[in-house]
């Protein structure tokens, strides 16, 4: 029962092109509800829908995660069993955590330790063009344009494109890493054949990070934060900004303003 119930819902979330990634996410969520009910799911019970996420919560979940799973659940009644019946529950208040953010020097002491010119160039545009590691490993050769110094992202999040821009200083790079390629190729191609994997490009992060010495709890998407607050302490308007990241909503990009708030960092200490 479980099984079928589990293909029915992979069938519609496929229907509604759905990202693998959601599409995997949303099965395994619902999966381990369906193991949490001693009912069939067809039985809907709303009291036993917020018990299940309240256990999430008091197992220290994220509130990020506990959404997914309350967005799996609504998911499963609404679009799978047609149930109208309303899940009246308030999501969980997201993290107000600030996001980690290399500055310049440091973005560069990281690159100083990345020996492999491929994985190098790969980290550099990263950085430089504002990429999230899904899409700096799924980079075709003919995304690139370098005389324009711009990228066309195909199928980015939420099945959108957009354009980004190219460092200057990467222009020659990349120039002769496209030069006389298939346009379909993968731009960074790992050794067996095919493209870099996304756990690859966060090995090579990780490892230049621990040779730097740098203690900053930052990863591969530390890169793409650096890139929207260095433009934002550049004087770069925070729209431009929100276009080049790709963020549907204008407060997602927001956050990177308290990171740069140039009137707190005037402010001096009494001490």
């Amino acid at each position: 029962m479980q099984h079928y119930f589990l293909e029915q819902t992979k069938t519609e979330l496929r229907l509604r092109n759905y990202s693998p990634k959601t599409v995997k996410s949303y099965l395994a969520c619902l999966a381990d509800f369906f193991a949490y009910l001693s009912d069939n799911p067809e039985n809907f019970n709303l009291d036993k829908i917020k018990q299940y996420l309240l256990l999430k919560q008091s197992k220290g979940y994220a509130p990020q995660t506990v959404n997914l799973y309350l967005n799996a659940v609504k998911f499963f009644y609404y679009d799978v069993l047609k149930n109208c019946q309303k899940i009246d529950i308030k999501f969980a208040k997201t993290s107000k955590k600030l996001p980690i953010v290399l500055s310049r020097a440091e973005i560069a002491l990281i690159l100083d330790q990345i020996k492999n010119t491929k994985h190098w160039l790969m980290v550099a545009l990263a950085y430089g063009a504002g990429l999230r590691v899904s899409e700096v490993v799924s980079l075709k050769a003919g995304d690139i344009q370098p005389d324009e110094l711009t990228i066309h992202l195909k199928d980015a999040k939420g099945k959108k494109d957009r354009l980004t821009i190219i460092p200057e200083k990467l222009k020659n790079n990349l120039y002769s890493l496209v030069k006389d390629r298939d346009g379909g190729e993968p731009l960074f191609e790992s050794e067996r054949g095919g493209r870099l994997t996304e756990r690859t490009a966060q090995a090579v992060f990780e490892k230049a990070l621990k040779l730097s010495g740098l203690k900053k709890n930052a990863t591969f998407h530390s890169l793409r934060h650096s890139f929207a607050t260095h433009l934002l302490e550049n004087g770069t308007d925070v729209r431009f900004v929100q276009e080049l990241l790709g963020h549907a909503n204008i407060r997602t990009t927001q956050i990177y303003t308290h990171v740069t708030n140039p009137a707190i960092k005037n402010i001096k200490s009494p001490f």
